[in-house]
């Protein structure tokens, strides 16, 4: 008999395992909405927007945001993918327990690698990148590299407190942040294209002499495919709290791809509005230089609008690092709680009324805290490319996983399932994530004037994989057996245990 994968223990006390042992569960405490919540603001559209917006425009002009609905096409493939994934093991860690139960132990171990390696880094980042909104909104208008560092490091110490003080704490502060973002973003973009736009709508197709550094789709195209890629990332947030999550093995699912979608649509809409409401496109197309976001925003609504514009980046900046933290952290606790890491024991552990992965939560925002005491140094900026990096790799270790086992007819489905589609929309979807990662991870001249900031992606990965193996090496005889076959009575511990208890939704017959 397989227990119900949706069900909670009670506070204080784990699961019963198969040997005997107790199997440490998160309590539930999030809804649907919580785990959407969670999901869109990991990447949140303001800081996906920010985040790429000037590097494709000056990579390919105006034409780069048809680089967008490629993107789209591609990551909604993976959401699909995760989506079926997420309903078979709706366990806390989502890219580690996905390419675990899937392939392996192997296999989740370098998802959750890179995973917590990447995760971590964007920690840095958005902390930094809140600080330098935050100073000149309370009025410093000349921030020291001091002064943002320290602020920096505030807004990780009272992110990470925030994230171990409670579900309730976090829901509240991220659904805030969400619906600011939201009237923001459209509200704007919406006043930019019904009384701002000065630019007409065939710029849109406009590379602005882009293609004279090679062919337009084989070369500036596809570094806007590269950076548009990162503003499509976070949604598989839903799924490291899946344990978290009411009814997870249907709830997860669909948090998953609605979480995509909707980001998608803002930043799309956004994106368009900027492009046709800049002044002297031609100018700034030419020069290459500058904030073509702010500059547009401060001329078209003037300089009144600066102070509120830089609080709506806090805002998004903030709710952004609040979501990924929750995200990885619950993947280094997933990891300990199978003995996969050197500190295991303290990492597991959980606390307070809520019982919350304290020591993982701390144990990020510290390592954060000295990648920021870095920044500034080429050496930073090497580390922060490997973010997407790590996402990149995460995302492809599952859904090349899941492919292989659809191959060799060994997947069973769970609550969600994509029917007759599952195999081409897995092997589709695995084909994508081997071909962004290859053309991320490409030295461009555009990565840095440096070679080494040229190769970091490539450098990074070889280096976090040297040393990856070496941890890896040591901890693997300890590693216990995967959660699934903890948690059932029958059934050997291999890569596609039982299924879940709950009836198969086919998309087919939902669909008729």
């Amino acid at each position: 008999m397989t227990r119900h994968e949706g069900a909670s223990p009670p506070p204080g006390h784990g699961t019963p395992a198969s040997d005997g042992e107790q199997v440490s569960r998160l309590n539930q405490g999030f809804s649907f909405r919580a785990a959407f919540s969670m999901a869109f603001a990991d990447v949140s559209p303001i800081v996906a927007l920010y985040a790429i917006f000037t590097l494709g425009l000056f990579a390919a002009g105006p034409a780069f945001l048809w680089a967008f609905p490629v993107v789209l096409a591609g990551q909604l493939l993976v959401a699909l993918v995760f989506g079926e994934l997420a309903s078979r093991w709706p366990y806390a860690g989502s890219v580690y327990q996905w390419a675990r139960h899937v392939r392996g132990t192997s296999w989740g171990w370098v998802a959750a690698w890179a995973y917590s390696w990447g995760l971590t880094l964007a920690l840095s980042t958005l902390a930094y990148g809140a600080a330098g909104f935050l100073l000149p909104a309370v009025g410093v208008s000349d921030p020291s590299h001091t002064a943002t560092t320290g602020t920096a490091i505030a807004i990780l110490a009272a992110g990470s407190i925030t994230n171990m003080v409670g579900r309730t704490v976090l829901k509240v502060m991220v659904v805030a942040s969400i619906a600011c973002e939201i009237i923001g973003s459209v509200g704007l973009s919406t006043v930019l294209l019904l009384f701002h736009r000065v630019n007409p709508v065939h710029v849109l197709f406009d590379g602005f002499g882009t293609q004279s550094a090679g062919s337009w789709l084989g070369g500036p195209m596809l570094i806007a495919v590269a950076y548009v890629g990162w503003s499509f990332v976070g949604f598989e947030a839903a799924g490291s709290i899946a344990e978290e999550v009411d009814k997870p093995e249907r709830n997860v699912p669909k948090a998953i791809i609605l979480s995509l979608l909707c980001v998608a649509a803002i930043v799309m809409y956004s994106s368009i509005a900027l492009v046709l409401s800049i002044p002297h496109l031609d100018k700034v197309m030419a020069a290459k230089t500058g904030d073509p976001v702010t500059d547009t925003l401060v001329t078209q609504f003037g300089s009144g609008i600066g102070r509120p514009l830089l609080v709506l980046f806090v805002i998004g900046f903030l709710s952004s690092f609040l979501a990924v933290q929750a995200a990885v952290s619950r993947c280094l606790w997933a990891s300990a709680r199978d003995n996969a890491l050197p500190v295991s024991r303290r990492l597991e552990k959980l606390a307070g009324p809520e019982r919350l992965p304290v020591n993982a939560i701390a144990l990020t925002g510290v390592v954060a805290a000295v990648f920021v005491l870095l920044s500034g140094s080429n050496l930073y900026g090497a580390l922060v490319n490997f973010t997407t990096m790590g996402f990149q790799i995460a995302f492809a270790v599952p859904v090349v996983g899941a492919a292989v086992t659809r191959l060799r007819g060994k997947w069973q489905p769970g609550a969600f399932s994509l029917g007759r589609w599952g195999t081409p929309v897995t092997l589709l979807a695995a084909l994508w994530t081997i071909a962004q990662t290859i053309n991320i991870a490409w030295p461009r001249a555009s990565m840095g004037d440096t070679w080494y900031l040229r190769w970091s992606m490539i450098l990074t990965t070889a280096v976090l994989t040297v040393l990856g193996a070496v941890v890896f090496a040591a901890v693997r005889g300890r590693i216990r057996r995967p959660l699934a076959d903890r948690l059932t009575t029958t059934g050997p511990a291999d890569s596609t245990p039982p299924a879940s208890a709950v009836p198969a939704i086919d998309l087919r017959r939902e669909s008729a």
